[in-house]
């Protein structure tokens, strides 16, 4: 009998592991937009994107461009701050700074400061700062937009990682072993969690993971370890973007909303 109850509790534990609650979201609505990127949207409902290296942002009333070819590529564009748009063209090593018209404010060539910075991630930090990771020595650093000074932080990241995200006080990283680091403004290094493998994902806050895997999307919380799938209509899509208990999902078709609220 002691062993039957045993292996009961044995099977229950292995087809236990792993399973998701499930979030079904409520959909809002639908906008067309003509795009190869979905960047994402903030407060205001205006929707960020690139279609062929120009950067867009469209709302109910207009459709505002920035484009600057001679940078090459973009690499990355930070929308946290709306009034402060951070756009990284890594190929020149320079960043761009729109204020919320997309016209340029500023100009950042980090190959032309007294300090030999070779940038391969920037993202918005507080106090008119950027984070900057200098490959050079794989060290991270804050950039003073009013001062034009750099100052190094933190231990040297050796480790590669697929995916960082700022906020105003940390710069966060998950490596290539999917391990989930931040950094705060003080230069102090630690460790997150041990995240799940994804396709694409997005740090909702120091403890949840929303991400893509197999086309399916989920939340990790890893404070309380426990894993949600959120359930909704489109079955393919090529980016997700969460602000403000909107989840946008974009497709061929275009992007549609859905009211999120994350448990």
């Amino acid at each position: 009998m002691k062993k039957l109850i045993y292996i009961l509790l044995f099977l229950a534990t292995v087809f236990g592991y792993g399973q998701s609650s499930k979030i079904v979201p409520a959909r809002i609505d639908s906008v067309a937009i003509n795009a190869d990127k979905f960047i994402g949207t903030d407060g205001f409902k205006n929707y960020y994107y690139s279609k062929n290296n120009v950067f867009y942002k469209k709302n109910a009333e207009e459709i505002l461009q920035y484009q600057e070819l001679s940078l090459g590529a973009i690499t990355k564009v930070d929308i946290q701050n709306p009034l402060k748009i951070i756009i990284f063209y890594e190929q020149f090593n320079t960043v761009v700074v729109l204020d919320k018209q997309l016209s340029e404010v500023q100009r950042i060539e980090f190959s032309k400061l007294n300090q030999s910075i070779v940038a391969s991630a920037v993202g918005i930090a507080g106090q008119n700062k950027l984070w900057v990771l200098n490959s050079s020595k794989q060290q991270l650093g804050l950039y003073d937009l009013v001062s034009a000074q750099y100052k190094e932080v933190g231990t040297n990241i050796r480790e590669a990682f697929n995916y960082y995200q700022t906020n105003y006080n940390y710069f966060q990283w998950i490596t290539k072993n999917n391990q989930w680091n931040a950094c705060d403004l003080y230069g102090k290094i630690f460790t997150i969690a041990k995240a799940d493998s994804f396709v694409d994902c997005q740090i909702i806050d120091e403890n949840k993971l929303l991400y893509l895997k197999g086309n399916i999307l989920f939340l990790r919380d890893y404070a309380d370890d426990k894993l949600y799938e959120i359930k909704i209509v489109e079955k393919s899509f090529r980016k997700f973007y969460y602000k403000d208990q909107i989840l946008s999902i974009f497709t061929n078709q275009g992007i549609t909303n859905y009211k999120l609220t994350l448990p």
